[in-house]
């Protein structure tokens, strides 16, 4: 069974290195030492959600935290494509199981949508409490599936900003896919962007997934015309919860990261 992760923010990791020690505090040692009982000689990871992961074993649990002893520290690479699943805005909170879901299958970043037909509004101080669940949410379903990178959580867009955004991905080599019922181009044969070398910027791909009324025509033109290309997963009609991570997994297949 792989080793449970625990959180640190980015930067903490500066002067750790194989063979020192690193004492995990705040909530997430209160977590590891007195709700999950961590003992010592059981091995941990501690990710600073940035892609660096502290490989570890435990040397002692007291008030301050947890003592750990480093084995190896991890820096992963940066993803050569980066994947942004853009979600719109559902009631019952569809919009937070598909972010959820979307983090355990390896998504990069989420970025809230405001689409035309989403019953759930978010504004002022709903927005900002909104958005500090999917923090949340995204935080957790990391730890769940041991990853040493937390997605990014974007401010939600309406349908302009949502353009604008699209067409800067595409302009700098990205693609921008629309899962609608009634596209004729399989998603296995949509278009990705040229994997980035190492040290280069990479390109990104953002997949657009409507509420539960789906995309309007309206949406779906403006967004064409911006440069995106509407893609469809297959013959049958996914939730808004579930389209989004199952087109994340062919594309995370597409392009290798699931070797």
């Amino acid at each position: 069974m792989s080793a449970p992760v625990f959180l640190a923010e980015p930067g903490s990791f500066d002067t750790a290195a194989a063979g020192g020690t690193y004492v995990l505090e705040g909530a997430e040692g209160r977590h590891a030492g007195v709700v999950q009982r961590r003992a010592p000689g059981e091995r941990v990871d501690v990710v600073d959600c940035a892609g660096v992961r502290l490989v570890c074993t435990v040397a002692a649990v007291g008030g301050d935290g947890v003592r750990l002893d480093v084995l190896d520290v991890v820096r992963e690479p940066e993803p050569a494509v980066r994947l942004v699943l853009v979600q719109a805005l559902a009631k019952g909170d569809r919009d937070e199981l598909a972010i959820e879901a979307a983090t355990e299958v390896g998504v990069d970043a989420v970025l809230p949508w405001q689409a035309e037909r989403s019953i759930v509004v978010w504004r002022g101080d709903r927005a900002a409490k909104s958005r500090a669940r999917w923090l949340g949410t995204v935080r957790a379903a990391a730890k769940q599936a041991r990853r040493a990178r937390v997605p990014e959580v974007g401010f939600a867009v309406d349908g302009r900003a949502l353009a604008d955004a699209v067409r800067e991905v595409v302009g700098r080599g990205g693609a921008a896919l629309v899962l609608h019922e009634e596209a004729t181009v399989p998603i296995a044969e949509a278009a990705l962007p040229v994997p980035a070398a190492p040290g280069d910027p990479a390109p990104e791909v953002l997949v657009v997934v409507g509420p539960e009324g789906g995309i309007s025509a309206r949406e779906l033109d403006t967004l064409r015309d911006a440069g995106a290309v509407a893609v469809r997963l297959g013959p049958h009609v996914l939730r808004t919860s579930t389209a989004g991570p199952v087109a994340l997994a062919l594309l995370e297949q597409r392009l290798g990261r699931w070797g």
